[in-house]
């Protein structure tokens, strides 16, 4: 039997982080994936000469981005220009982004410009926290007086979330997710595969072994501890922690008597948000000047991510489409609802089609901080010593891959004691969590 002192199950971003975090810290890990890939949802296809991510990815300016710098990661890419249309009535005009947008576009009147201006000078320095408490739509509509402005912010507020429940979400860490985004984006170079890599490489600097293509069936626990994980084919794996680095459903399924800890809470009260995603790699764009598209009065988002980022190996444009889906989805209508989308921004966009990727349904996280919900799940799992929970879903006020870098220090930080903020790697560099 193997023995290791921390066990990951799953090794997309959440795992990897959490692997680089404890590698570091001196202890021995594995890192066990059922994909022959790691990444999770942040692998990226290449096809074509097109490099395609699982859905729109961009790096906003949070914890993500704060912790891939600190492992050293390269994060080569670039910030795109946030010069944006949006869709109103089948119609592009002219978004308000910025001071000179506001003043150019005809969306809204002489009042809702001043309001909006208003909310571009407070935004950055907003107290977002004192909204967790309260749905996304309460707060814009107790908020914002102008019907245009609203419109505006729901697509913005929508956009920085990726979810489409404004009468379940809580405003503040969306609002924040916004705040973030205001701050800068970065678009990575050959998409987030490149990421990917990294963290790995740098895991396995530390140490940390990798088994991908492997299933883990069971954590394995005796007298309210962890002792370690069973695999697919039968082995078993000695450790006396264990992160599961998956969805709630996973990590119910995995913990026998899971019923009788606070697993079975974070699955209930668990909300997933998807996409449907449409990629498509053009030899030019017919309209150059019209690269990122917010749909106002249609849950629709379009970026050209080529813009600053290199995603292709013989200059084609990547440009990625993303509808939100709330609760319904169709896989045939999504499809041709963003593909009427690309018609109307960029017209004869298939006479220069390369290559397409479409994903009809895309898991975007697996909950989200709700109004429904009872509890911020993890870092830990306090019925069962040494088992920890760490993922997008696993927020505590964060969004997206904030949240998985975020819930993953959590885990760490709580596996190596409480009140422990920084250890000793093998080569001696100094490790902050």
């Amino acid at each position: 039997m193997e023995r290791y002192d921390v066990a990951i199950v799953g090794g997309g971003i959440a795992g990897l982080t959490a692997a680089v975090l404890a590698s570091k810290a001196g202890k021995r890990v594995v890192v066990i994936e059922k994909q022959h890939r790691l990444g999770g949802r942040a692998m990226t296809n290449r096809k074509e000469g097109a490099y395609f991510n699982l859905g729109g990815h961009a790096l906003y300016k949070g914890d993500a981005y704060e912790t891939f710098r600190e492992f050293g990661c390269s994060l080569q890419g670039g910030e795109p220009s946030i010069d944006a249309f949006g869709i109103w009535n089948g119609k592009l005009s002219v978004l308000p982004t910025s001071v000179s947008s506001l003043l150019a576009s005809p969306l809204l009147s002489w009042r809702g410009k001043l309001e909006f201006a208003g909310w571009l000078m407070k935004f950055p320095k907003l107290d977002t926290r004192n909204y967790d408490g309260i749905s996304l739509r309460d707060w814009i509509e107790g908020n914002i007086k102008d019907p245009m402005v609203r419109h505006v912010f729901y697509s913005l507020l929508r956009t920085a979330s990726y979810g489409m429940a404004p009468d379940l979400q809580a405003a503040g860490p969306v609002l924040r997710g916004l705040a973030s985004a205001m701050r800068g984006v970065i678009y990575l170079d050959e998409g987030w595969g490149t990421l990917v890599r990294e963290l790995q490489e740098k895991a396995s600097r530390e140490g940390a072994s990798f088994l991908t293509g492997t299933n883990a069936v069971s954590v394995l626990h005796e007298l309210g501890a962890v002792t370690g994980v069973v695999l697919d084919d039968g082995t078993s794996i000695s450790a006396e922690h264990v992160i599961v680095a998956s969805s709630p459903a996973v990590a119910y399924k995995l913990v026998p008597q899971a019923d009788a800890t606070v697993l079975r809470v974070w699955k209930e009260q668990s909300i997933e948000i998807t996409s449907a995603c449409l990629d498509v790699a053009l030899r030019k764009l017919p309209m150059p000047s019209q690269q990122f598209v917010y749909g106002i009065d249609r849950p629709i988002f379009l970026t050209n991510q080529s813009r600053a980022a290199r995603l292709s190996d013989d200059g084609a444009q990547v440009v990625c489409l993303i509808k939100y889906q709330g609760t319904s989805s169709n896989p045939e209508k999504d499809l041709q609802e963003l593909e009427e989308t690309l018609d109307l921004v960029q017209p004869g966009w298939r006479g220069e089609l390369v290559a397409k990727q479409y994903l009809p349904k895309i898991t975007v996280c697996h909950d989200f901080l709700h109004v429904r919900g009872r509890v911020h799940p993890g870092p830990n799992v306090p019925e069962i010593s040494g088992l920890y929970v760490a993922g997008e879903w696993a927020s505590h006020g964060e969004l997206l891959v904030d949240a998985a870098t975020a819930s993953a220090k959590r885990a760490v930080r709580h596996m190596l004691g409480s009140g422990i903020g920084e250890g000793n790697s093998r080569n001696g560099h100094r490790v902050v969590i």
